[in-house]
């Protein structure tokens, strides 16, 4: 592929081989983005497990403290009267039968799916179409609660999940470019922190083999292993 005048200039700032620390990593990506909009800042996290094995699975929770600078859409199925308490929340959808007609009809427009447990095994029968795009509510993930307003009011407060991919590595966002450099720095080592917290206790040998922060169509820049393990 031929690079752009634009992309030479960009690419040219990062080092390929260098591990940046986190501050440095962070202002490197957002001097590095120059796109006309406000590109999603990202992080990839290369975990030394095998996502195989169950006992090695990595998945979990993490409350960013200043949001991911986007409105997250939440759907909350529930037949427990939960729905009021779910549009004061700030909820953009809310209810049951017309919801599951729709997902089975390909819908998912929104980035965050909440059951009450009684309509869990009506949810359940729709893991082949929620479950490839990481909509599938789970307790682990506080997304099946009763606490429906508590639960809506985290997730979009800054609140994230996130899992082990087949390739063994997690990926989240942790912000928008136009972040002051201290948030994204704040964000991003809130988001480490969990994932260090959240090593299966069977995990053998290296746990974080490679970090890479990248804006949406900026370069990936590679972060210290050594200050990310340190994180806890």
């Amino acid at each position: 592929m031929k690079l752009t005048k634009r992309m030479k200039a960009v690419t040219s700032l990062v080092e390929r081989t260098k591990e940046y620390s986190i501050n440095d990593g962070v202002a490197l990506v957002k001097k590095a983005s120059k796109a006309k909009f406000d590109e999603s800042v990202d992080v990839a996290v290369r975990l030394g497990v095998d996502p195989k094995k169950s006992d090695k699975m990595v998945r979990g929770t993490a409350s960013l403290p200043h949001g991911i600078g986007k409105t997250v859409r939440v759907l909350v199925l529930t037949k427990s009267g939960k729905e009021s308490e779910a549009k004061e929340a700030g909820a953009e959808h809310f209810g049951f039968d017309e919801y599951i007609e729709k997902i089975k009809g390909g819908w998912a427009d929104v980035d965050v799916i909440i059951a009450t447990p009684d309509v869990m095994g009506e949810v359940g029968k729709l893991g082949k179409i929620l479950g490839p795009r990481g909509l599938m509510p789970n307790p682990k993930t506080g997304t099946v609660t009763t606490e429906i307003g508590q639960a809506v009011r985290e997730v979009k407060g800054g609140k994230i999940s996130f899992r082990v991919d087949k390739s063994g590595i997690v990926h989240a966002m942790v912000g928008k470019v136009s972040f002051a450099p201290d948030s994204l720095a704040e964000n991003l080592r809130s988001f480490l922190t969990i994932v260090n917290r959240n090593k299966p206790a069977t995990a053998k040998g290296v746990y974080i083999k490679g970090v890479t922060l990248s804006s949406t169509m900026g370069p990936g820049v590679r972060l210290d292993k050594a200050e990310v393990s340190a994180l806890h």
